[in-house]
């Protein structure tokens, strides 16, 4: 099969760090506003990404810190000041494009999440790896571990 621009990009989000975490989802909003499907597969760390708000704090806040030592609200508010998408944008672009969520069972499973910590204005897939690998096949896809 051969590659096209239209090719699916599939995104195995694992990392808990804020900048792996905001790099992905500038990659999967970039793909997604050029009309390339894009699937996000959401285990492990990354499932804090997903977390409701507490007290108006948002949940993604719970990622690793950047790599320079900063807090993920210093380094979204850091981003946003010199006009650097914020996750929360990021994450409005992915929807507003389409993009694919799926959040990993068993991960949720690990970790003892329950249905309610996790945001309702995402449009999220519960599933598992065969789910996952069942929509990465539809558009010969790319896979990125991350």
């Amino acid at each position: 099969m051969s590659k096209t621009s239209h090719d699916r990009l599939s995104l195995i989000l694992f990392s808990g760090d804020y900048d792996r975490i905001h790099y992905a989802l500038a990659m999967a909003s970039a793909a997604a506003s050029t009309n390339r499907p894009v699937t996000l597969f959401l285990a492990g760390g990354s499932l804090k990404l997903i977390l409701a708000d507490i007290d108006k704090t948002p949940g993604w806040s719970q990622l690793r810190a950047s790599e320079n030592g900063k807090s993920p609200l210093e380094q979204d508010h850091e981003n946003h000041e010199n006009g650097i998408g914020t996750i929360n944008e990021l994450l409005g672009a992915c929807v507003h494009f389409d993009v694919t969520f799926y959040r990993c069972d068993m991960a949720v499973s690990a970790t003892g999440l329950a249905d309610k910590e996790f945001r309702e204005d995402i449009p999220i897939k519960s599933g598992g790896l065969v789910s996952f690998l069942s929509e990465t096949e539809k558009e010969g896809s790319q896979i990125v571990f991350i």
